[in-house]
Formats: C-alpha cells, structure tokens, sequence
C-alpha cells in the first residue's frame, strides 16, 4: 500500500504541517510528488486540494485510520521532486508556510484549459510591409505601426509575443490580416533556430564564455562583471547555443523592465520555437501551456522576471540572473525569498551552473566573487570599441551661489543646446515623478498628508494630489485645509513639472516623459521606447525605468538631476542604491560610434558613490562602502532580520510585537546567541492604507542563528500565545530598511 504525505491548499499557520493519505490502487501510478490531489479533509471530509511533497509504504498512524485521497487532478501539472525540495528550502531559509512556499514554485495556480502554440507569419514583402508600416504612423496607429516593422526584420513572430511584449491587440491582427498582410497560424512543431548565434566575441567575451562552458552542468556560480554596454549578453548567448547543441535548456531571469520585445526578438533570432518568454501580461493558459511545454522538452530556454526561476526542466543545466543587482529579484510577499540566492540554491540541487551578470554588482555578489565563492569574470571594455561615456559632475551649490536658480545648470543647458543643434538625443534622469514633490503652506507650514497614510501627497499637474502608496486622490484645494490659507507652494520638481520646463527652455525640442504615470496603458512603456528609439522625439525624460539596460546608439548627452536624491535615505543601502543609479544612468550614452557624455548634478559632489558612479569605478565604490558595512556590521558583513508586524489597531500591536521579541530575547539567551536587537519601532511607513505597522530588527553574523530564532517566533504565532490580531512577516536581508 501507498501512502501519501499531502500539504492541503491553505495558507493558514494552523496548518502547515503534512496530513498522510492512503493512495488508492487506481491512483497509485498518477500519485507522483508533486503531484495536485484533491483529499476529504476535516470532520466534514470537505474536499480540498493539496501537494503530495512525499510518498512511503509505511503508514504514520494506524491504517483504518487514514482516509483515502479523492483523486489526482487529470489536468493539473506535478511539481518536480527538485522544486519541491526547494520549497522547502525556501520556507524553512525566508519563513512563511509550506503551502506560501509552494504556491511560489508551482508554474500554474489552477488547471485551465490548453491554447494551442500560434504564430504570425508576413504575407507579404519587406518594402510593402514597410510602406504600411509608414502609413500606419501618419494615422498614428502604433500598433499597427510596431507590428508591420517587426515582420518586416522577423517574417515569423511568436504570438505571444505581438500579444503580450508589442501589446498589440487581437483587434489589430485581425485587421492587418484581413488587409492580407499577416496570418496567424499554428506555429510550426519543427525546431527553427532562426539565424542561430553568429556573432563575433571580442577576446575577452570569448574568455568569459570558455570559462563558463568549461564547467557547464556542474554546480558553480559566476559573476560576469563587465562595464555598461560591454556585450554581457553576447555571452550569454553563446553559452546557451551550447547548452542546446547538448540537448539540454537554460532559464534567463531579466527584471520585468528590461524585458522589451527588442529584447525577446533577439532571443527569437537565435533560438526559435526553442525559446518561451514569461511576462505579467501572460494569462493562467498562456502560463499553463508554457509549463507543459518546458516540462515536455518542447522548449529549451524560458526567459523572464524571477517566477521564471521555477520552469519545470528536467535537464536544466544553466541559469542566468541579468542585472542581479535590481531590487526586483527580491519577492515582496511570503515568502520573501531573493531569486539570486534560490537560483544558487537551485542549481547547486541539480548540478546546474549559474550566471550572475551586472555592470554595478550588488556588495553581496561582489564580495562572494573575492572570497572565492563564486568565480569572477570581467568584461573592461566595450563591446565594439565604443568608449565610455566623459563625466562631469556639477556642484548645484556653486551654480546657486552664482545667482543660476534653475534646475538645470549651466554645463548641462550648454551641452543640451549642442545636442539638439546636431540632432543627437538625450535623456534626463529625475528619480522622482509628478509635478512637484509635496504640497505645503507657506502660512502654518503643515505639508498636505494621505489621510490613509503617514505620507505626503504629490502634487500633479492635472490639478490633483495624489498617495503614490495606497492610491488615494484628491483635488488641490484652493487654501490650507489647516489654517484656511490661500498660500499653498510645490517644493521639490517631478518629471511632470522637468517635462514643463524642458519644453519652455527648449522650444524647438520634441520632448516624452516616461513614468509610472504615462506607461499606465498596457502599451505605454514599448510605445515610448518606440518613439525615442525611432528618433521621433529628442529628450527622453524619465524616473529609474529609463536607465535599465536600455541601448539607443543616438543618444549622446546623459543628464541626472538630483543625483543625490536617494543618497540620504534612512536606509543602510542609500549609496549603494545611488552608486547604481548613476552608474547606470551614465551607461546610456555613446553607445555607438558617437562619444558621450554624462552631466551629473549634484549638493554632495564630494560623496565617494557620485565619484565613484561618475568615473565608472565599481571597485573604489566597493572598498568605500565595505569599510561603512563592516564597521556597523550589515550585509554582506552581517546579517538582518527583519521582523515586520502589521495591524489596524496600534495599540494591540505595540503590545504583541513586544511580548515577541522579549520571547524572542529569552530564546537566543539559552541558546547564547548574541543577537543584537533594535525595535519594536514603528516603521518608517507607520501607517499604509489604514494599516498600522511596526518593525524588530535582528543582527548576527550567523545567517543560520538568524533562522533559528525566526522559526522560534514562527511556532509561537503558530500557537497562538503571541501576535493575536497581527499579520508578521519576516524578512532576511531586506533591500530597504522598513
């Protein structure tokens, strides 16, 4: 007899524990770990769907006892004993329940029905796709526009990719195939490599890329250091031919942001039918049937952002984590896990190799990179010969004093008045959006809050105030809802209001911002990079998203306003949060044949991350840095817990998270763990959304003494003896400080 150890479908403390089935003989074959079964459960025998994480022939508790499992779901798709084994690790190293865990790793969420695989192919020639293309932009139909001019560089497109990464609706494939320029059709089962891989490796690429294939399969991790626009992805490119010229398939993780379809068609080219792509805008079936495709051997490579981590390979031999660096490979929900360190953990599960790519390497990767524990490769030049861009930095107190009020200093207007005579590009970096930063009187000066919310609203220019936490919007009112005062003034500037001013200084420039506010649409982001990219305007002005890894040979002149505007955030990571920033930032011009230049202003031109960033220098960064982390013992020289407990009613929660931690406290005495403790605090947010929230923060050089007393708190939440009322999570190493 069979019997099955079931994690039921319910993210609830109480629960998270195994119940054991018996297997019925019909099911025996499909009861597989992983496997989704659907068991009674309760007094009511309810039936509820569940995770087999293990199977054994012996029975836990008498075998009369044990109630036989329902079924295994027909359309479900069975989790890999490795990504299993990974859940684990996940629950037990971030926190959270079983079941959080698993959800995370399972490719899909609920059986649905399968979509046949599509592709659209052109009907028509090159130079006519291309003279429709012309004039769907006079009737500025983009979609139409962005869709003519891919078929007529890729005559044959995945169609998810015209759905999803291009955002072009059904409405306007149907309309260019009725005009006979396209058909959608199924897409071919025969395996099109496309152009395959052809480019030539400069000698230190080629370098970089032996290296890696030397060890491909086995369980070592490398950091592929290289300046920006160096041709990190070139590499990645070869290493991957090889790993499907063994018969075997790779996962590429990218930020969401950096995942444009220029970026998919590049895959594409190379791989064909052999390469999938995972995106936010994906449905439940597009999801489901990618899943089953990967886990056939149908497809060979998956890329996307960090749940593409967990594609179901069965010979996964190579993970690559693009810009490893970015905030956004660190989950924001339970549990709280970083897609690097699972990628390692991964890998090292299955004898898989993984590469880490940056141009600014977090502190943590770069350190392992020194020590040893990964394998270090560098990229110094460009790739092409291309030179790095010339930077000067601005002091904005020195232009103050010489009586220049504007934003823009005098460098950096001289610089953008040559550019535009030539006809060069240039972007402007304000790591802020809206019209201005905060609304306040000049009477009372009481600034205008959320009410929700322990922040200031930002003022549009549409007239209204808005919470970038919760949402919350409001007219500008005419005088202080404090003191009844008519003198209400904007401090701080937002793209909104630099678009404005670009526009007045700079008459004769065509000018798009790009924000979270302008690429709300679901084709607002591609239909912007479109725009620049096809040099349809001159200035690009935009918050972080305009910096990241994006690659417009026109672009000549970089300016970052305010470059130190995140450099005193209460956050130990401020620096190295700006370090990237800049660097990145100052990456994006002279890509090309033409040289760039970077104008950085700045009130601390003095700071050693804005010289670093401006003179390309990771390593003097590093050493900087290192010795401020060191000194107060944060990662990579330490280890941080954070403990973040969230409730509507403050009271009550300032009471629990302070029996927690004395519990806590007491815990780590016995056990002599010299845990060095700060909190309970209210966080920097105190309250979001009505929600109040308090945080504990735990030190210790020992990532595992961290995770003992983590599971500690867990079974007391688990029993109920503390943090009745509260929501608690827990964070290992937090990207900001809450």
């Amino acid at each position: 007899m069979l019997y099955a150890d079931v994690i039921i479908d319910i993210s609830a403390p109480s629960l998270d524990r195994t119940f054991q089935y018996r297997v019925p003989e019909e099911w025996e074959r499909e009861a597989v770990t992983g496997a989704p079964v659907l068991v009674p459960f309760g007094k009511g025998n309810s039936e509820r769907k569940g995770y087999i994480v293990s199977l054994s022939e012996e029975p836990k508790i008498d075998r009369e006892r044990l109630k036989p499992l329902s079924r295994v779901c027909e359309r479900g798709l069975a989790i890999e004993d490795s990504l299993v084994e990974l859940a684990y690790w996940m629950k037990e190293h971030y926190g959270g329940t079983w079941n959080d865990a698993l959800r995370t790793v399972i490719p899909v969420k609920a059986a649905v029905e399968r979509h046949e695989a599509r592709e659209v192919a052109a009907k028509k020639g090159r130079e006519e796709l291309l003279l429709a293309c012309e004039e769907a932009e006079r009737k500025h139909h983009g979609a139409k526009a962005r869709l003519l001019r891919q078929l007529a560089e890729q005559p044959v497109v995945p169609y998810e990719v015209v759905s999803g990464k291009m955002h072009c609706g059904a409405a306007t494939v149907r309309s260019l195939e009725t005009a006979g320029y396209l058909a959608v059709q199924p897409k071919r089962r025969e395996t099109r490599l496309g152009e395959g891989f052809r480019t030539e490796l400069n000698p230190e690429q080629e370098k970089a890329a032996a290296a890696i294939l030397q060890t491909l399969g086995a369980p070592e991790t490398f950091l592929l250091f290289g300046v920006t626009g160096s041709g990190k992805t070139e590499v990645y490119l070869r290493v991957i031919a090889e790993v499907l010229a063994r018969g075997e398939q790779a996962i590429v993780l990218i930020p969401e942001i950096a995942l444009t379809y220029q970026t998919v068609m590049r895959f594409y080219r190379c791989f064909g039918d052999r390469v999938a792509f995972l995106h936010s805008r994906l449905s439940k079936g597009e999801r489901y049937a990618i899943s089953e495709r990967a886990k056939r051997g149908e497809i060979s490579v998956m890329i996307g952002p960090r749940s593409a981590l967990f594609t179901p390979f069965p010979k996964l031999s190579l993970i690559v984590v693009d810009e490893e660096h970015e905030g956004s490979y660190k989950s924001e929900s339970t549990p709280r896990y970083h897609a690097r360190e699972t990628a390692v953990r991964r890998a090292q599960m299955i004898g898989a190799t993984v590469v880490l790519g940056s141009a600014t390497p977090s502190l943590e990767s770069y350190r392992r990179a020194l020590s040893g524990e990964y394998r270090l490769l560098t990229l110094s030049r460009r790739a092409g010969g291309a030179a790095l861009p010339k930077a000067q930095i601005v002091d904005m107190r020195r232009e103050f004093a010489e009586r220049n009020r504007s934003i823009f200093s005098r460098p950096l207007r001289e610089k953008m008045e040559e550019r535009l005579q030539k006809g060069e590009q240039i972007m402007l970096f304000l790591n802020r959006r809206g019209y201005a930063g905060f609304l306040s009187c000049r009477s009372c000066g009481e600034a205008l809050t959320c009410p929700h919310c322990d922040v200031s609203l930002t003022a549009h220019r549409d007239g209204t105030l808005r919470c970038h936490y919760c949402g919350y919007r409001t007219r500008t009112p005419e005088r202080c809802p404090s003191c009844g005062s008519p003198y209400l003034a904007g401090f701080g500037t937002g793209t909104q209001k630099l678009e404005e001013l670009v526009k007045k200084e700079f008459p004769q420039a065509r000018v798009l911002r790009m924000d979270a506010d302008t690429t709300r649409t679901k084709d607002g982001y591609e239909r912007l990079l479109n725009a620049f990219g096809d040099h349809r305007a001159d200035v690009l002005i935009g918050t972080q998203m305009i910096v990241k890894g994006h690659d417009f040979g026109g672009v000549t002149l970089m300016g970052v306003l305010a470059a130190d505007m995140s450099l005193f955030a209460s956050d130990f990571r401020a620096a190295e949060r700006t370090f990237q920033l800049l660097a990145q930032a100052a990456g994006r011009a002279g890509r090309e044949d033409k040289p760039g230049e970077v104008v950085i202003q700045t009130y601390q031109p003095e700071h050693y991350a804005v010289v670093a960033a401006a003179e390309q220098d990771y390593p003097k960064f590093f050493r900087e840095e290192l010795a401020f982390r060191k000194a107060l013992h944060y990662p990579p020289e330490g280890n941080l817990l954070a403990v973040l407990g969230a409730s509507p009613d403050e009271s009550l929660l300032a009471q629990e998270m302070k029996r927690l931690l004395e519990d806590a406290k007491e815990f780590a005495g016995e056990r002599e763990l010299s845990i060095g403790w700060l909190g309970p605090a209210a966080a920097g947010l105190r309250r979001t959304n009505d929600i109040y929230r308090q945080v504990i923060y735990g030190k210790h050089a020992d990532y595992e003494a961290l995770v003992a007393v983590k599971n500690r708190m867990e079974q007391r939440l688990l029993s109920g003896e503390v943090g009745r009322g509260c929501r608690v999570q827990f964070d290992f190493n937090p990207l900001t400080l809450y």
